[in-house]
């Protein structure tokens, strides 16, 4: 997976957003296919037109994130949340500026309601399980 700064860089090299959604997909098929077990109830995030799963794992109190969707495009959307938050402590995580970080990306600006309201509640979604963690 890439890391979000490498991310940010190859969006701003690309110029128009047909280029940088293409760059979205193609994180979104790099992705490691989730099992089917995790593609539940339990692991949906409600919010997104699409089918969205986000499975935490904690590894020595970092806690990083798998996730699939049916859509390509919001398979990307994943890849570059996954960027932000992987290998975050909880604390880090609740920390994030990440509207800010989707400011910088230009995602906010052109990605459709919808999307943007989907790419929100995986985010919503992570800072819950983060919650959950320190529990």
């Amino acid at each position: 997976m890439e890391d979000i700064e490498i991310i940010s860089d190859n969006l701003s090299m690309l110029d128009d957003w047909e280029d940088k959604y293409q760059y979205l997909i193609e994180l979104g098929e790099k992705l490691p296919p989730l099992e089917d077990k995790y593609k539940t109830d339990e692991w949906k995030v409600s919010g997104c037109q699409s089918q969205v799963w986000l499975v935490p794992e904690n590894h020595d109190g970092k806690l990083s994130f798998r996730g699939d969707s049916d859509a390509i495009m919001v398979k990307g959307i994943i890849a570059v949340i996954m960027a932000i938050y992987q290998n975050k402590s909880a604390q880090e995580i609740k920390k994030i500026a990440v509207e800010k970080i989707f400011a910088k990306l230009g995602l906010q600006e052109h990605l459709s309601l919808s999307r943007r309201n989907g790419m929100m509640s995986m985010v919503d979604k992570i800072r819950h399980y983060a919650e959950e963690f320190v529990k």
